[in-house]
């Protein structure tokens, strides 16, 4: 299983939200390309970014932060936030981004999902993210009608490469992943999942890697690794480990 390091983009420095608020921000590091760097050095082999700002108005706006952080480090990284057309996909991922992440066009327009699935084979990722079960959008500004798993089912078998499931309720509020309602899409899914929203110990990390079977390919995570609650040497080791046992 992967454990992606989360750099969260708000304003060109790196943040993180209590449940999706804005307002609700905490600064960690103000140069990304600092961040991204020691996420490396301690062993990550992927990095999860949001455009933050981005997501709220639609089309890419922490560009240069992005970019510093595509020069500072050799392993690949995943990128959502404000991508809503072939044409932001694309020059994305020739900036050297590794895989995009889709979520609110993937509500308002899945057939541009499995297009882009076509044209980027294994580039492109579901990013959805519930709130009691539905799906948000808009930088979670809006609450759909829509349910999570109703969704997904939408992009089995076209390519996506896999879907990042986020429950807000529990995003940066340190109060555990929700890992029932992550195994259970997971279950119901032939799309890998990465789970992501309130992993707050080692014990979630644990509790994740229990239901690793189910599908969940990786897990994402920000303030526990920003502020110590998780130690990086101990999480890279037990998400490696290649049975359930190896991890209690």
């Amino acid at each position: 299983m992967i454990i992606y390091p989360a750099i969260d983009l708000k304003d060109g420095a790196c943040v993180r939200l209590l449940r999706g608020e804005m307002s609700q921000a905490t600064v960690f590091n103000t140069d990304p390309g600092e961040q991204a760097r020691l996420f490396q050095s301690q062993g990550f082999e992927w990095l999860h970014l949001v455009d933050l700002n981005g997501a709220f108005e639609g089309k890419p706006v922490n560009g240069a932060a992005v970019e510093s952080i595509l020069k500072s480090v050799t392993i690949p990284v995943q990128l959502g936030g404000g991508i809503r057309d072939l044409n932001t996909i694309g020059m994305w991922l020739e900036k050297g981004v590794s895989r995009v992440i889709l979520g609110t066009v993937a509500l308002r327009d899945p057939d541009l999902v499995k297009t882009a699935c076509r044209e980027f084979p294994g580039k492109v990722a579901v990013g959805i993210d519930a709130r009691e079960g539905y799906v948000a959008v808009a930088g979670w500004a809006e609450t759909s009608d829509i349910k999570a798993l109703d969704l997904a089912l939408k992009f089995e078998d076209c390519g996506v490469s896999a879907i990042i499931y986020t429950d807000i309720n529990r995003d940066g509020a340190m109060g555990g992943v929700n890992v029932e309602s992550t195994s259970d899409l997971a279950y119901h899914l032939t799309t890998p999942v990465i789970a992501s929203g309130g992993v707050s110990s080692i014990d979630d990390l644990k509790a994740l890697k229990i239901e690793e079977d189910a599908g969940i390919e990786g897990v994402i995570c920000g303030r526990a690794l920003y502020d110590g609650r998780i130690d990086p040497r101990e999480a890279l080791a037990l998400l490696s480990a290649t049975a359930v046992e190896d991890a209690d």
